[in-house]
């Protein structure tokens, strides 16, 4: 499942923020203060997180076993490999060049531009397995996203595309998840009763993935892209009757929710939908049919 046409050099390697890195492989943090992220330490078992990133110098330390050092010296330990199997065996399928590390200078980011090379009809065979583990109805992904190729500086890749309003993508692949210029919400108008509003287009293609099965084709949505989008995203939602939010169900999520709540008693919450799941994508993954989610989701 390769997304680049050539693996990140040692340089690019050694560039990697660690905090992206360990989210690539599953890991987020249990705590955060300042520039120190705190784990559950990916390399043995613990209760209480003693695993640290420091960002600012992009460095960790496991308190557990009395170690650290840079993203290279943890790969090894993780992977318990040599230097040249981590490098070879490890980074080739690793896309991250949207989490080298913050200090670069002002001109070295504009050459890490996200640019849209060319767009196209999902046929990646790694895309739409990606999808169907992700249970995206195929049909319904073809129908609202794209294959899209970009590049960043000499490194060209692949994922799928979600286009905006404004004519920017939302991008995805199993180990990538950026956003090209310009970056907007998403709208889709079918009646002025009722619209649909969610955080992120996995959500809202979830959401349709289980609607499909009913054809219904009369609600408006909304996908914000980016919380901080919902206030973009009011003049559009206030053309509608009834507001229903799906938005994730952590702490950024909730905070939104309430605020878009305090505009009105047109706006509902409806995460209690998946109050035991983080938003709508997570909640249909672990659920054992969608057929029987289909039946929870009213019109």
């Amino acid at each position: 499942m390769d997304f680049s046409e050539k693996g990140p050099s040692l340089e690019e390697v050694k560039a990697m923020d660690m905090v992206s890195y360990l989210s690539v492989l599953g890991y987020e943090p249990s705590k955060i203060s300042n520039d120190e992220y705190w784990y559950l330490s990916p390399l043995r078992n613990e209760r209480t997180a003693s695993f640290k990133i420091n960002r600012s110098i992009n460095r960790w330390y496991d308190h557990g076993i009395g170690k650290g050092g840079s993203l290279i010296d943890f790969g090894m330990q993780y992977f318990n490999c040599s230097f040249g199997d981590f490098l070879i065996g490890h980074c080739r399928n690793i896309p991250l060049q949207h989490s080298i590390i913050a200090f670069r200078n002002s001109s070295e980011k504009k050459q890490s531009k996200i640019i849209i090379l060319k767009e196209e009809p999902l046929q990646s065979p790694a895309l739409l397995k990606y999808l169907k583990q992700r249970k995206i109805s195929l049909r319904i992904a073809h129908e609202y996203c794209s294959e899209v190729s970009y590049g960043i500086n000499d490194h060209r890749y692949y994922g799928i595309g979600f286009k905006n309003d404004l004519g920017g993508f939302e991008i995805r692949n199993p180990y990538f998840k950026a956003s090209s210029s310009p970056k907007g919400i998403t709208t889709c108008q079918n009646n002025d009763k009722k619209v649909l509003v969610f955080e992120g287009f996995m959500d809202f293609l979830s959401y349709k993935s289980i609607r499909d099965q009913f054809r219904n084709k009369n609600e408006s949505f909304v996908v914000l892209n980016s919380l901080s989008f919902l206030e973009k995203a009011r003049p559009f939602m206030e053309k509608h009757q009834t507001v229903s939010l799906y938005l994730d169900r952590d702490q950024p999520g909730k905070k939104f929710t309430q605020m878009a709540l305090n505009w009105g008693n047109k706006y509902k919450d409806q995460s209690s939908l998946y109050k035991d799941y983080k938003d709508v994508n997570e909640w249909i993954v672990k659920s054992k049919t969608n057929e029987k989610l289909g039946r929870g989701l009213k019109p």
